[in-house]
């Protein structure tokens, strides 16, 4: 069976950076479509993006404020996907998430199969 941990999460200031990692166990890390989502007290789980499982990076958010500071990417060899997040503001705070799927890359959190436990990310002064 296939297993997810997320870490990295932190506290940082405002327009600080976090580089957060995701590693999959139990199966082949190219066999699947890894998306990162969040989702912040009060708020619905958001689709961040998500990378195919050919390596190359697919967006599952449709914001383009998020797009234009997050960076996901994979490490086959690894088995481990990576959330690079720059620019952080008192608005990205959350719960970051990675989560699976063999056919779907897109923003739909349902469309997903299995998700790791999170990690959290905290901006403040």
């Amino acid at each position: 069976q296939v297993q997810l941990v997320e870490s990295g999460g932190a506290s940082v200031q405002p327009g600080g950076s976090l580089r957060l990692s995701c590693v999959v166990s139990g199966s082949k890390l190219e066999d699947y479509n890894i998306g990162w989502f969040r989702q912040a007290p009060g708020t619905e789980r958001e689709g961040i993006g998500c990378t195919s499982n050919g390596g190359v990076p697919s967006w599952a958010s449709n914001s383009i404020f998020m797009k234009d500071r997050f960076t996901v990417s994979r490490d086959n060899s690894r088995n481990t996907v990576y959330l690079q997040m720059i620019n952080l503001t008192p608005d990205d705070p959350g719960v970051y998430y990675c989560a699976i799927s063999r056919l779907y890359c897109g923003r739909l959190h349902r469309m997903y199969d299995t998700w790791g436990q999170g990690t959290q990310v905290i901006v403040s002064e």
